[in-house]
């Protein structure tokens, strides 16, 4: 079946990081396989890193099917649109039909994107991740490929007014090396080696980084344990924790 929504989408959005002159780096996008089924398995620290963790994919000429909450495919707006890029709307009450979905997407050979931290990290450091990311990787036999992205939260994260005219922002997009889903004894090991690897990938995109914190106002954007402003993990799981919080992801 062509793709009538996905391309065009996809050609708006560079327009639109050209007109605002985004600096892009990515690196590893070799890693994506060509043809077949994989899992690629995001940070997740901006409501915009699904359209990055995409850009990850573009050198093989893969587009991205995403598992996204089922709220945005009722939206009126963004609910066709949605469906039109065959992304994976997820049930939070009724999970087990959405992993079946994400499933047999892979075993059909298609490129499935994963946030397996479930939320926005408030502090921008690697949360526990959900075990669905391993499962299905180990379900359909296709390898898991860890992304690194940074710079996307100066966009537009939680708890912060969004900023989508934002001009000259550097973007790293890090892809990492595929992990084998057979060559590791369990799904808890293998969930352990994706964090691991998620986490180191984060940490050199952030040390890497070509810009810091201009002053004060600006450090919220940097982690805690680099100086910056936003809440430690402790802090940031509180903040999830509250009943009262109007944000989520």
């Amino acid at each position: 079946m062509p793709e009538l929504v996905y391309p065009p989408i996809v050609a708006a959005a560079k327009t639109m990081f050209r007109v605002l002159d985004l600096r892009l780096t990515v690196e590893g996008s070799e890693h994506v396989p060509s043809t077949g089924g994989a899992v690629l398995a995001s940070n997740h620290v901006s409501y915009l890193d699904f359209i990055f963790c995409g850009l990850g994919a573009q050198q093989s000429g893969r587009l991205v099917r995403f598992m996204a909450k089922s709220e945005v495919f009722d939206h009126k707006v963004s609910g066709p649109l949605m469906r039109g890029m065959k992304h994976i709307p997820v049930d939070r009450q009724a999970g087990a039909s959405s992993f079946r979905a994400a499933v047999e997407a892979l075993r059909g050979g298609e490129v499935v994107g994963v946030f397996p931290e479930a939320t926005i990290s408030r502090s921008f450091t690697v949360k526990e991740l959900k075990s669905g990311t391993v499962r299905m990787a180990r379900s359909a036999k296709v390898p898991v490929l860890p992304v690194a992205l940074w710079g996307t939260q100066r966009l537009w994260t939680k708890g912060r007014p969004r900023n989508l005219t934002r001009r000259h922002t550097p973007i790293t997009i890090l892809v990492g090396e595929p992990m084998d889903p057979t060559a590791h004894r369990d799904a808890n090991a293998m969930a352990e080696e994706l964090r691991s690897r998620l986490s180191a990938l984060v940490d050199r995109a952030q040390r890497e980084y070509p810009e810091t914190p201009s002053g004060p106002e600006e450090s919220w954007w940097q982690p805690a344990h680099l100086g910056g402003t936003a809440p430690t993990p402790e802090e940031a799981a509180a903040l999830d924790a509250r009943p009262d919080r109007s944000t989520t992801a």
